[in-house]
């Protein structure tokens, strides 16, 4: 049974280095900023899962520890690699020419078109409450 245990947590870690290898090479191999944000935290994160998942097999005693870290980076590695885009959004980082759909300038821009009405209301009702 034990070395069924080896085995299994072999295969996750090999499986666990491959996915980050193949991370690094989309990180190469990506033509932009946006592009190489989605391809690292995607692979990073199931890089690491399937390493923590061989540790735990290969040292059970681990286990509870190395969950709460999976749990840990499940949460926190897609949420920064959605923080770290939409700031380089909002600096104008170049996207590639093969680009064809900004969905978060469109969410920007019906945002800003609804604050807008919001001010130009706030705006014409003090403008009545003046003239009244």
């Amino acid at each position: 049974m034990e070395s069924l245990l080896d085995i299994t947590g072999g295969v996750l870690l090999v499986a666990g280095a491959v996915f980050l290898l193949l991370g690094g090479l989309g990180l190469w191999r990506m033509p932009d900023l946006f592009n190489r944000i989605q391809a690292g935290a995607k692979t990073t994160t199931l890089g690491t899962i399937l390493i923590l998942a061989g540790a735990a097999f290969l040292h059970p005693e681990w286990g509870f520890k190395l969950l709460l870290i999976g749990i840990f980076l499940l949460f926190t590695n897609p949420l920064s690699s959605q923080v770290l885009a939409r700031a380089a959004h909002r600096r104008n980082i170049e996207t590639s020419p093969q680009t064809s759909v900004d969905m978060l300038a469109d969410a920007f821009s019906q945002k800003a078109t609804s604050e807008n009405d919001l001010s130009e209301k706030a705006g014409s009702d003090k403008d009545a409450e003046e003239k009244s």
